[in-house]
């Protein structure tokens, strides 16, 4: 018996490794392929990517879009944080029946594709324009709504972690007006469940390129795609480090998760 045992443990850590190998395979050759496309040519790409003003003089439209896509990811950060953070502090303390209601609105766009909530911007965006001008970072106001999901998510789970109502009272029995009991009480609470929505703003608006692309407005990824058509090795080179920033974004997510874990 215990050697059956034994044997199946052994199958079943060989399948594990069967498994991971296999997966990190698929993952990194890709990576791989990337890197060593990209670096050809004397690794030219890599040194302009590193040089900004030889890079902007070189590929202005390719600096116009990174400019844009940072401005873009700043902006939608701070009003997401803005609309989502004193909302769901004001549900839980005041209306607390609509909550399940404030949670299903917030996850709509996880349920709407793309291309359709592009068809029911776009009539929007005529006022954009006509009130705000063409500018790319109009594009904040459609990149709040698709990440609403993960950013609620991130902030209700925050939010869940603590009492936010014996908080709440607490600090206002004390004098403090509401301003301060969100600033000085209910943020450095959930500080980590902030950061974790900026975060995943931030990756998210850096990878997004199909309602930038059909509103015909500058972003990082549609710079990428008309780079792609004059040269290719910068654009490979270039896609490889968004992905390299996303990615460096959602581990240093895991580790503030970690963190507070720990901390609890």
């Amino acid at each position: 018996m215990a050697g059956l045992i034994a044997r199946r443990a052994r199958r079943q850590r060989a399948f594990r490794w069967i498994v991971l190998v296999l997966l990190g395979a698929f993952f990194l050759l890709p990576l791989i392929a990337m890197v060593e496309f990209a670096s050809r040519g004397g690794g030219q790409s890599w040194r302009l990517l590193v040089d900004w003003p030889q890079l902007r003089e070189t590929y202005p439209d390719l600096a116009s879009g990174i400019v844009a896509s940072l401005g873009q990811a700043v902006l939608t950060a701070l009003l997401m944080l803005v609309l989502l953070v004193p909302t769901a502090v004001w549900v839980r303390l005041r209306l607390p029946g609509l909550r399940r209601l404030i949670e299903f609105i917030c996850l709509l766009p996880l349920t709407i594709p793309a291309i359709v909530l592009v068809v029911g911007l776009a009539p929007v965006y005529a006022w954009v324009n006509y009130f705000l001008g063409g500018s790319s970072l109009t594009l904040t106001f459609a990149y709040t709504i698709l990440v609403l999901p993960y950013a609620y998510r991130s902030i209700d789970t925050g939010l869940s972690a603590i009492d936010v109502k014996t908080l709440a009272e607490a600090a206002r029995s004390l004098g403090a007006g509401w301003g301060r009991v969100m600033w000085r009480v209910v943020l450095p609470n959930i500080r980590s469940a902030v950061l974790s929505a900026a975060f995943l703003t931030v990756a998210l608006v850096l990878g997004e390129f199909t309602i930038a692309s059909l509103l015909h407005r500058d972003n990082l990824q549609v710079a990428i795609e008309l780079l792609g058509k004059s040269s290719a090795t910068m654009s490979v080179a270039v896609s490889l480090a968004a992905l390299v920033l996303a990615f460096i974004l959602l581990l240093l997510l895991s580790l503030f998760g970690e963190r507070r874990k720990a901390s609890r």
